[in-house]
């Protein structure tokens, strides 16, 4: 029996909503990445988009454990000597808290060129619970305690 290869022409892709208010924030990212790199599918293929899209609202109410609002920072570099920049998560959380969530759901990828784009193209993150993609017509995902969809 010869092992069947996906092709390009048997991917469907869905929406889902997820709404991120009381969640942990590593428990929203990893599940979040499963969907839109399409590990939840029985097609999946790495070298394949195989994901859905993703539409998470209300980023700032997702919930942080521990004493990461305090303590955690976010680095950047511009390439030169001495420039590196540190973001604190509290400042994040106040002034741009859809960075927040995306930058958890990017860690949660492998590096390459092909989670990067879907990144780009498959994920939305909005701070409140207004969103502009009702006429996609989003499947609700709901994220129970252990993260499973119910």
């Amino acid at each position: 029996m010869k092992t069947h290869s996906v092709t390009p022409s048997e991917i469907t892709h869905h929406w889902f909503l997820v709404d991120a208010s009381g969640v942990p924030l590593g428990r929203l990212a990893s599940r979040v990445a499963q969907v839109i790199r399409g590990k939840h599918k029985p097609i999946f293929s790495p070298h394949l988009d195989t994901g859905d899209s993703v539409i998470v609202v209300n980023a700032a109410k997702v919930r942080l454990t521990g004493r990461k609002l305090e303590q955690k920072r976010y680095f950047r570099h511009s390439g030169y000597m001495g420039h590196e920049r540190f973001t604190a998560l509290s400042t994040l959380m106040a002034t741009r808290p859809e960075r927040v969530v995306e930058r958890a759901v990017f860690g949660m990828l492998p590096k390459t060129s092909l989670a990067k784009q879907v990144l780009r193209h498959k994920l939305r993150v909005y701070a409140g619970a207004e969103h502009p993609h009702v006429a996609q017509q989003p499947t609700v995902l709901v994220l129970g305690s252990a993260g499973r969809q119910a």
